[in-house]
């Protein structure tokens, strides 16, 4: 196979000189100088907080730095992620950059550089043939939503995603913490590719025995200062951490309980569960206990259902009382916390402080007379910072511009705060430090010696051999033996799980195909079409006028008006805003045309008016976009000031209904094939067209991916304010469209004629199965949903019903759609 050279070995494809960034109130880099040589592997290694990830986020264009100067292959990148990645540079994260609410194939496709996308119509062909590069046995459906992918099977993703931009310099992030043993060995293998064909990859971990494995040079970084660069190969583990932490590290785990420990506190038997089976053990006062197996081998999902995260069956009893966990509140309530292994999705709140993340867990302890004291959540935040050492500016700090390691011992310090009888521990030094794993295995130790049972689970078999008294060893979800004593060492247990073991299965759990349909984008509109199917056919048994073509013919027309609105609507819904104007903007369209549309004016006149409806919406669009994007308002309360102004200039400019629009303008709107509007036929092409460019062409996926996850799309390569500039004007424009099929029906400017239209068009689209948060939606639910909402309030009319029923059926299916997608959007999550 013919290899094509990058550059030529040595050639500097990365450099970075004088690099200084600054966080409100952290110095994350200092003057740092690094560079990276074509065909090498340049490790980068530090303390959490030592300025790792900052500074690949300079490199990257992600971040921009106060000072310095970054090139990539010889050209100066400043602040712009397209730039980096159109030359060369691909990284992939601690926590994947990847956008949930798009599938697998649109996620590898929206992460390569324009000129190497491939066609979207083959998109799923080529998805599976970059996954299969990485491995034949590969068990990712390039169709599912990343928010149904496991831990491991998003770093998988990202990482594939990043192979497959051939880049010039490759930045690896921590990437082996959620990777199998062999998924790790594939990994060394494609380091090796990229290193052949003359490109550089530059490689952050913890793991120093992984670093010295792969790395040629390796650089150290303290405190966001430089600590100089090395020949990998001339410094020892230990040399390589007394660099990291500044002095010499005594790295060995803490002393085992040895004959302290006490009565047993959890007791199971013949548990079974999601992934496991049959399990019996004990866990005593003072005691640890180690799970180990290959991953997906039934431990994690044996402590998920002992914390009360999943199913189990059998006898589970905690100091000789027998308990059923139905959730995690009972788990709880019972004494059992749990640390979870996926800390972004299940361990942290990103949004909140320090001080809230830290208190959330026992919001009891800070109660007074009732009531939060935040005298008590602040002295107890402050002292639990200080015991783990947060490298944080202070608790009031957003967790989310924490490293992962200090993340890490905020989400320690939190399950801690809730004083178990049950301590569930899920990898816990995971992206954490040496230093701070030193921290973290005595605090643990010195938990157990507290008299509390304490169970861990750890990839790392090292570290399992050193904390645990006892260590259980699973294989195909159930315990084929027990180690203790002499034998709980890191050979003994590799020994065992190969024993146990010839080769990794993957054992994932699937959920039920109702419910994988359920998550689906297909479920809402086949519901509302159901719905309108069984709401059409009960009209038509009790009434049968309501078939009558003039019956379908009406309504056809005023669902023409509200799926225009719409899809404006669900354009914007798309990226996460929403627009409260659009039922004013519809009047004053109408009053606007109703100055220009009117009898007797010259086809010059009327030309201006229609031109002027379609500039007075745009404008107005562009109005919500800046208050929005630029000025920073919330989506709402732009749109609802837009609202009150619009409406404002309306009323003034038609303080009463008047000027009549023209007969000949009216009939020609009201154009019938048969006794099907014409307007009817255009939303339905319309919503067709906007389908395909939303599934099929890059903008679509742009769109739906910005929505879904804003900072991965842009690091993607799309444009923030582009993309909401294009939603924004694109959804006022919808509206200013559909007043003009609104004309036929009202004939006279009205600046109160499409107030209705604002809840209408909102309740169209997520009936139709669109997320308010974005990233999720559909321009045929949109119509559907149109349909489903005129129907309603034809029918309760046709079978004589109170129109409060209107309210509950409309609100009855929004309740059922959006609990059926929820639901089984969780059912997928867990499996």
């Amino acid at each position: 196979m013919t290899i094509s050279v990058v550059a030529p070995r040595d050639e500097l494809l990365l450099e970075m000189s004088g690099v200084c960034k600054i966080f409100p109130g952290v110095r994350a880099l200092h003057e740092i100088t690094f560079d990276v040589r074509a065909g090498e592997v340049h490790g980068l290694v530090g303390e959490n907080g030592a300025g790792k990830s900052t500074l690949m986020g300079v490199a990257s264009g992600a971040l921009l730095a106060e000072q310095g100067i970054i090139k990539i292959a010889a050209r100066e990148v400043r602040g712009d992620p397209q730039l980096a990645r159109d030359l060369g540079l691909a990284i992939v994260r601690q926590e994947p950059s990847l956008m949930p609410d798009l599938t697998v194939g649109e996620n590898l496709y929206l992460g390569l550089p324009e000129s190497k996308r491939p066609s979207l119509s083959n998109l799923s062909q080529w998805a599976g043939q970059l996954l299969q590069r990485w491995s034949s046995d590969v068990a990712i459906n390039v169709r599912a939503h990343v928010v149904t992918l496991n831990p491991e099977q998003r770093f998988i993703v990202e990482i594939v995603k990043a192979l497959a931009c051939e880049p010039k310099v490759l930045v690896l992030d921590e990437p082996t913490e959620h990777l199998a043993a062999e998924d790790v060995k594939r990994l060394f293998v494609r380091i090796r590719e990229v290193t052949a064909r003359g490109a550089a990859v530059i490689y952050i971990s913890h793991r120093i025995r992984e670093v010295q494995a792969v790395a040629d040079r390796l650089t150290v970084l303290r405190d966001g200062e430089g600590q100089g660069t090395y020949d990998a190969s001339t410094l020892s583990e230990d040399q390589i951490v007394s660099l990291i932490v500044g002095t010499s590290l005594d790295r060995a785990f803490p002393e085992k309980a040895g004959t302290n420990i006490g009565p047993a506190v959890l007791d199971v038997c013949d548990f079974s569960g999601p992934g496991f089976s049959n399990v019996t053990l004990s866990v005593s006062k003072g005691e640890i206990l180690g799970l180990a197996g290959i991953d997906a081998n039934g431990q994690r999902e044996f402590m998920r259902a002992l914390a009360g995260l999943a199913k189990g069956r059998g006898t589970l009893s905690i100091s000789g009382k027998s308990l059923i966990f139905s959730s995690t509140k009972d788990a709880m309530g019972a004494g059992v916390s749990y640390l979870p292994g996926d800390r972004h999705r299940e361990g942290i709140f990103a949004d909140l402080t320090v001080r809230e993340n830290f208190s959330s867990r026992s919001p009891a302890a800070d109660l007074i007379g009732g009531f939060v004291s935040p005298g008590s959540e602040q002295r107890r935040s402050r002292d639990a910072v200080k015991r783990f050492a947060v490298k944080t500016p202070g608790i009031e700090t957003p967790i989310r511009s924490l490293s992962g390691g200090n993340q890490q011992k905020v989400v320690l310090a939190s399950v801690l705060a809730t004083n178990p009888s049950v301590l569930l521990v899920d990898e816990p030094t995971q992206g954490v430090d040496v230093g701070a794993r030193a921290e973290i295995y005595k605090v643990l130790r010195d938990t157990a010696a507290k008299g509390v049972a304490v169970i861990v689970v750890s990839s790392d078999a090292q570290e399992v051999a050193g904390l645990s008294d006892r260590v259980a060893i699973f294989s195909r979800g159930q315990v084929v033996e027990t180690l203790s004593g002499e034998k709980v060492t890191e050979d003994h247990i590799t020994a065992a799980v190969l024993k146990s073991t010839s080769q990794r299965e993957k054992a994932y759990h699937q959920s039920s195909p109702i419910w994988k349909w359920a998550a689906g984008d297909a479920a809402p509109l086949a519901m509302v079409a159901a719905a309108i199917l069984i709401l059409g056919v009960t009209a038509a048994f009790w009434n049968p006028f309501y078939i009558s073509p003039r019956s379908l013919a009406g309504m056809m027309t005023l669902v023409a008006t509200l799926a225009l609105v719409a899809y404006g609507q669900q354009l914007l819904m798309l990226v996460g805003g929403i627009d409260l104007s659009v039922g004013p903007l519809m009047g004053l369209s109408q009053v606007v045309a109703s100055f220009f549309l009117i009898k007797g004016m010259p086809i010059e006149t009327q030309a201006m008016g229609w031109g002027l409806v379609i500039v007075v919406a745009a404008l107005v669009g562009v109005v919500n976009w800046i208050l929005v994007d630029p000025i920073k308002l919330h989506p709402m309360i732009a749109t609802l000031s837009t609202y009150m102004a619009v409406q404002a200039v309306a009323l003034l400019l038609r303080p009463v209904p008047g000027g009549m629009i023209d007969g000949t303008v009216l009939s020609t709107l009201a154009t019938r094939i048969g006794f099907v509007p014409v307007t009817f036929l255009v939303a339905i092409v319309v919503a067709l067209l906007f389908e395909l460019a939303l599934y099929r062409k890059a903008i679509g996926v742009s769109i739906r991916g910005f929505g879904s996850r804003p900072e991965a799309a842009r690091v993607a390569g799309v444009n923030p304010r582009r993309t909401r500039f294009i939603a924004y004007v694109g959804c006022s424009v919808m509206a200013g469209i559909a007043s003009i099929t609104m004309m036929q029906q009202v004939g006279i400017g009205d600046p109160r004629s499409g107030l209705g239209y604002t809840l209408s068009s909102i309740a169209a689209v997520v009936i139709g199965g669109a997320s308010l948060f974005g990233g999720r939606g559909s321009f045929v639910g949109a119509l559907l949903g149109a349909i489903f909402i005129t129907q309603i309030n034809a029918v309760t009319s046709f079978l004589s019903l109170d129109q409060a029923w209107q309210s509950y059926l409309l609100g009855g299916l929004i309740l059922a759609a959006v609990a059926l997608y929820s639901k089984s959007r969780q059912k997928v999550i867990a499996a």
